[in-house]
């Protein structure tokens, strides 16, 4: 009777865990990225820097620099479909609508008013502007730490409140921005979680005479450069 029951149990237990859906696990031990509030004024928070923003453009810009790193994100990112990275984006668009289309007409204001009013200087600004901060979300290195992260906050993202995207993007934005750094695996390194970066220092690829063949040559280069 004891042994039914097991077998019972580890059957429902199995059948549970396959309804669940996957997530993506990239590390055994990813870094912890998370950090404090940001308010938006911090070098990079927004991509360019916005001299003279009042706080309500700086939400804006702060609101408009995480829909631009969800839409990098659901490009980027479809090599783990577990992420659901490009199913949560469009989701987001729709939920919060409202909200990101009041803080792209606040950024068009903005700029508009940097340019003397001039609608057509402010639009040229502002493209501009949204040019370079998806470019700062294009990552190659980081991939992996940007799409666990990006993806995170894509899931929380569909349980907001219409119009409190904005409250996320302030708590994120260090987290996401610290993620476009290439973070390895850290079970295997120290308590503190490191760049990769700054744990590994890659050999002189480009110096010929340093190589034979495959092989590195110590007699003419010195010893293969080390842990850091």
């Amino acid at each position: 009777m004891l042994v039914r029951r097991i077998v019972s149990a580890t059957i429902v237990a199995a059948g549970m865990l396959a309804a669940m859906p996957a997530s993506a696990q990239f590390f055994m031990k990813p870094a912890d990225l998370r950090s404090e509030r940001a308010t938006g004024i911090e070098p990079g928070m927004v991509g360019p820097a916005l001299p003279d923003a009042s706080p309500a453009e700086l939400r804006a810009a702060m609101v408009w620099n995480l829909r631009a790193a969800l839409n990098v994100a659901a490009l980027q990112c479809e090599f783990e479909p577990t992420l659901l990275t490009r199913d949560n984006y469009n989701a987001i668009l729709r939920d919060h609508s409202k909200e990101l289309s009041t803080s792209y007409a606040t950024l068009e204001r903005y700029f508009i008013r940097m340019e003397k009013n001039n609608k057509k200087a402010g639009q040229t600004s502002f493209d501009r502007f949204n040019t370079r901060v998806y470019s700062g979300f294009s990552t190659v290195s980081a991939q992996l730490s940007f799409c666990t992260v990006a993806g995170d906050i894509g899931h929380d993202a569909l349980f907001l409140k219409p119009g409190t995207l904005g409250e996320l993007a302030h708590d994120r934005m260090r987290e996401l921005r610290r993620s476009l750094s290439p973070w390895g695996e850290q079970q295997f390194l120290s308590k503190q979680a490191r760049p990769l970066y700054y744990s590994y220092r890659l050999p002189d690829f480009a110096n010929v005479k340093c190589w034979k063949k495959d092989e590195w040559v110590a007699k003419k280069c010195g010893p293969v450069p080390p842990l850091l």
